[in-house]
């Protein structure tokens, strides 16, 4: 069980959701208190941008590391740096490296910066997200076998059809190179796609940048307390 930390979400969103390097290690670590076995974030600016700068990304994942003594992964999503050159540039001058980082097949350089990060040493997550040409890509890349896992991305936030589409995603997906697949949903579709990974045996993940609200639609205190009733609800079907 991943604890992803924080995502998109912002300060609109409510106070607990963590945005600075103290915030984000204190969460992971009570994240991992509840059960979590890896943390994955967004690291910010103190203006709350999210950003790929080696002066935000290495406070972030020595903070995390040392609090929460879980592997750490970060994001390098396009719209942290949408510049497929400038995105390369700023990973290539990470002095302090995370254990893992999720690269997005279906957006523009992600070959190229997932092979920068393979030779930096540092695991990829191949996230493909449902609705997009990621699945195709993946299976025609030549790193597919040499990624740490598959990050399997529902997008679609119904409640009523997120299963649905998790099961068409798992399909484009196939072998997925032997690689391990992580699935996950987001907010309406989270808690059904948790579920579906449970009982596939999947990995999973839920966290503050997936969903804010538990299974019964009360808003969730903290990321503990969304590990904790996830760990649940992916052992209930089992």
């Amino acid at each position: 069980m991943q604890v992803c930390l924080n995502g998109s979400r912002t300060a609109a969103d409510g106070t607990h959701v963590p945005l600075t390097p103290q915030e984000l290690a204190r969460s992971a670590a009570e994240a991992v208190a509840a059960g979590a076995t890896e943390a994955h974030v967004h690291p910010r600016t103190p203006c709350g941008r999210e950003s790929l700068s080696a002066r935000v990304v290495g406070p972030v994942v020595e903070a995390l590391r040392e609090r929460a003594g879980v592997p750490v992964g970060v994001t390098t999503g396009a719209w942290a740096e949408p510049d497929p050159a400038a995105r390369l540039e700023r990973v290539r001058s990470w002095s302090v490296l995370p254990g893992f980082a999720s690269v997005n097949w279906h957006e523009s350089g992600a070959e190229e910066l997932a092979a920068l990060l393979l030779a930096r040493g540092v695991g990829v997550e191949a996230g493909i997200w449902s609705g997009t040409e990621g699945a195709a890509r993946f299976a025609v890349s030549p790193l597919g076998p040499r990624v740490l896992r598959v990050l399997a991305e529902v997008t679609d936030t119904g409640r009523a059809t997120a299963e649905a589409s998790a099961h068409a995603l798992l399909t484009e997906l196939g072998s997925a190179h032997g690689r391990p697949v992580l699935l996950h949903g987001e907010d309406g579709g989270a808690w059904p796609v948790l579920r579906l990974a449970g009982r596939l045996g999947l990995a999973t993940r839920i966290g503050l940048e997936d969903t804010l609200f538990l299974p019964d639609g009360e808003r969730a205190l903290s990321n503990a307390q969304l590990v904790a009733t996830g760990l649940a609800e992916y052992q209930r079907d089992q």
